[in-house]
């Protein structure tokens, strides 16, 4: 065998071997991309659950003014958010409002009788389970993707081509501790 022909087999396989890792890092990089619009969809289902919460909650606890504006203020960023890292960010800040919505919740009997309240409680409830899933599914894709650009020799060609690392979606310190509410 020649020479030549040898280096054009190596050559070969080297050029195979890049495409088919470009078009797996693409493929890794969209999955991506999909299930950061899962997360995206059900974060705003979410906020426009919020709306009813606050009207309902409101006709109960009239005093209650800087809850409604933390809320409101949480609702915003999520629905504002442009990229995982921030809606992360809204997401705790949300999570956090509506956590101290439903103890308030708690000193209003008459609040926790109404079926408004119940079945907005059990909507946000089953959107929390679509919000985890999502994110979990989304994690999941990151973690593929961050693997395959930061693997030996991937991350040489990964590098080449311009792939970074997408950032997981992560709950802050502070979403991990119980929301202490006082009165």
């Amino acid at each position: 065998m020649s020479p030549t022909i040898i280096i054009i087999g190596v050559l070969a396989i080297v050029a195979l071997y890049i495409w088919f890792l470009y078009n797996g890092l693409i493929t890794a990089r969209l999955r991506v991309k999909e299930a950061w619009s899962g997360i995206d969809v059900q974060l705003r289902r979410r906020a426009s659950l919020i709306p009813n919460l606050i009207e309902t909650v409101k006709g109960y606890a009239k005093h209650e003014k800087t809850l409604f504006e933390n809320v409101t203020k949480a609702r915003t960023a999520v629905i504002g958010a442009k990229n995982p890292e921030t809606a992360a960010k809204a997401d705790n800040m949300l999570t956090d409002a509506l956590k101290s919505i439903f103890a308030v919740a708690e000193n209003y009997p008459q609040l926790k009788a109404s079926e408004n309240f119940k079945e907005l409680q059990q909507e946000l409830s089953d959107t929390e389970t679509k919000v985890a899933a999502a994110r979990q599914f989304y994690n999941g894709n990151v973690l593929e993707f961050n693997a395959k650009i930061k693997i030996f020799p991937n991350v040489i060609v990964a590098n080449m081509l311009g792939f970074k690392p997408e950032v997981f979606f992560e709950a802050e310190e502070s979403a991990r501790k119980e929301v202490k509410v006082k009165f």
